[in-house]
């Protein structure tokens, strides 16, 4: 008996002294978010609805009512051209100042987001984009991989691939053939997400998914990751509400398929490579041949399937958005839409195929693209670090923090775009003024996106052939809003009905 009060003894007093332990961290916490506070508070913003969590509550609330990029847009107006955003002892700036934003994100010296990019290493504890591409922080560790994907994305490369691009489009004409032919009406962001899943697995993996026809895992996955990763990297506590269960599980089991899957087709690439095998000249045996001139680890290995993920995840879903965003508006700007399909009629005619030579004289596609992206970039933003003091619009901003760029928030800007929620694809014109580093859906710099250029191609191709066969209308009664799932998308699906076109010639 006595043996066991001298146990509740001891666990009485340890369980008292892991309670002043607890209190005392938990009040020098406290001082350490105050310090944070009086260090950066002289930068404008928004009051904070919580000491602790900040402005997190006032995002999650507009993320379950509406799109969190709009008050963005909302506090940009309001508190001007740099503004804070506080989380827990966390700060960031957002910043819409383009001499500001010329200076961060044209030079090296300022790395990606800590924050937020080491977020998106792992989703909920699965390895995700790791230490690719997007994600990479150290300069040394993102030059070697851009050394080794570029080649993949030469104009000469990608000159090569508009055979796929031709075929995977008419793909797509066949099944909206059908679809004229019943007179069905067709979620147009389905389709074309199958259309650029199918094209990026092609031409970068050798992959044949045919999405129009088979069913697949990868769809679904690659939308469940991006949700979660949205979740993960805006709600630090989303994982450890027990109502959010049973997602985190799905994202998790996604996020393994994709990388299982990329390991898979990887090393099967490696093997017959070695085995002096006949295979594709897509972009990872481009990716395979160029690293073996490298010096590669296990590490560079593991940057390989990193880059799996963050090919076919990138080089899908933000040109599927992009395309269905455009077929959007096209179906609400009847006159933009008959100036641009006189175009296509005079570049493309009756041929099967658009060409390369084509691309370039497609002119005012190419402006009807740029203004969907403005209106609806499909990945609104990027992070920079700060790690040195700077001053931005003549407030001092202290070393150390994050810093938010927003295309969407500029985008949509008085100031930077004259009546900016017009649809005007002439503000894209080539003798138009073009703008001033407030405009970028493909972020600016040496951390730019590798594959615009080749996103651009495909969309080129998809919508012109889209334009030379078919009359497209919306259904009406259908929502314009934009969903954000990690990138933008149309909340609708852009439900349309399709007719063949008549009188071409």
């Amino acid at each position: 008996m006595a043996f066991f009060q001298l146990l509740l003894s001891f666990f009485s007093k340890a369980l008292l002294i892991l309670s002043v332990f607890l209190f005392i961290a938990f009040l020098i916490y406290c001082l350490y978010v105050k310090y944070i506070h009086m260090k950066y508070d002289h930068i404008p913003g928004p009051p904070r609805e919580s000491f602790f969590f900040g402005h997190t509550p006032t995002l999650l609330k507009t993320m379950n009512n509406g799109l969190v990029h709009d008050k963005f847009l909302e506090w940009s107006e309001t508190y001007g051209p740099v503004y804070r955003i506080n989380a827990l002892h966390y700060v960031s700036v957002c910043v819409t100042c383009p001499e500001a934003t010329k200076e961060i994100m044209m030079s090296p010296k300022y790395p990606k987001d800590k924050f937020v990019y080491n977020r998106l290493f792992y989703l909920f504890g699965e390895r995700f984009f790791g230490n690719g591409l997007i994600t990479a922080q150290n300069h040394e560790v993102w030059y070697k991989q851009r050394r080794i994907m570029d080649p993949a994305f030469s104009s000469l490369y990608l000159r090569g691939l508009m055979g796929i691009f031709n075929e995977r489009a008419e793909k797509l004409m066949d099944k909206l053939v059908e679809v004229a032919d019943n007179n069905t009406e067709v979620n147009m962001l389905h389709l074309v997400n199958c259309v650029t899943l199918d094209v990026i697995a092609k031409v970068a993996f050798g992959m044949d998914l045919d999405l129009l026809t088979n069913s697949s895992p990868f769809p679904k996955a690659i939308a469940i990751c991006l949700k979660g990763m949205m979740y993960y990297v805006r709600d630090m506590m989303f994982q450890f509400k027990p109502k959010n269960r049973r997602f985190v599980k799905e994202v998790k089991e996604a996020c393994h398929l994709l990388r299982k899957t990329g390991a898979q087709v990887i090393q099967e690439r490696k093997t017959a490579m070695q085995n002096g095998e006949d295979v594709p000249k897509d972009i990872l045996t481009q990716i395979i041949k160029t690293a073996a001139t490298e010096c590669i680890t296990q590490e560079d290995e593991e940057f390989m399937l990193d880059n799996f993920v963050t090919l076919f995840i990138a080089g899908q879903e933000t040109t599927a958005n992009q395309l269905s965003f455009c077929i959007m508006e096209l179906g609400r700007q009847p006159e933009i839409l008959e100036k641009l399909r006189n175009e296509v009629d005079e570049v493309i005619g009756m041929k099967q195929n658009v060409s390369y030579d084509d691309l370039g004289k497609l002119t005012y596609l190419s402006q009807v693209l740029k203004e969907t992206l403005r209106l609806y970039p499909t990945a609104p933003g990027t992070n920079r670090q700060i790690d040195e003091d700077m001053v931005i619009d003549g407030v001092h901003i202290p070393g150390g923090v994050g810093c938010m760029f927003s295309t969407y928030v500029t985008g949509r800007m008085e100031k930077f775009f004259n009546d900016p929620l017009k649809f005007d694809p002439d503000r894209f014109h080539p003798d138009a003024p073009k703008p001033y580093y407030c405009y970028y859906p493909f972020a600016l710099g040496p951390r730019s996106c590798l594959g615009q250029n080749f996103a651009q191609m495909e969309a080129k191709v998809v919508m012109a052939m889209l334009l030379q066969r078919f009359e497209i209308t919306l259904v009406p009664g259908q929502t314009f809003d934009i969903e954000d799932t990690g990138t933008l998308r149309p909340k609708s699906g852009v439900v349309c009905t399709i007719k063949h076109r008549k009188n071409k010639d």
